[in-house]
């Protein structure tokens, strides 16, 4: 497999997991419930693919990024990369809703416990 073949390879499957990421959060949004086994074997044979794809994306030499039509397609697939993670926080913020909604009782409203002035600062210091 030639250098471009194997970034053409691999953002097809960042394309796959895109979609495979968005279906899970379409899920995740209309059935308020964690996804099915379905679901589930998806993304791990998804997992299974990119490992591959990772692998094969190693042997590319580094030099080969300074072509033109090389750094086009990575900076393409870094976008796709970039949204996957987004969206795949959105899917873990939905399904810690979900399971929290399914361990409260049925008619309790959320209580939101206010964190400490302490925990606030520590929280800043650690992003600033």
């Amino acid at each position: 497999m030639t250098q471009f073949a194997a970034i053409q390879a691999h953002h097809q499957l960042c394309d796959e997991i895109h979609q495979c990421v968005l279906d899970e959060n379409r899920f995740l949004r209309q059935e308020q419930r964690a996804p099915d086994q379905a679901l589930i074997e998806r993304k791990t044979a998804l997992l299974a693919k990119l490992d591959t794809s990772l692998a094969a994306l190693r042997a590319v030499p580094a030099a080969s990024i300074r072509d033109p039509e090389m750094r086009a397609a990575l900076e393409k697939t870094r976008g796709r990369i970039l949204q996957v993670l987004q969206l795949d926080k959105e899917n873990e913020q939905l399904l810690l809703r979900c399971s929290l909604n399914a361990t409260r009782p049925t008619g309790a409203p959320a209580a939101a416990a206010a964190p400490s002035v302490s925990m606030l600062q520590k929280i800043y210091s650690r992003c600033s």
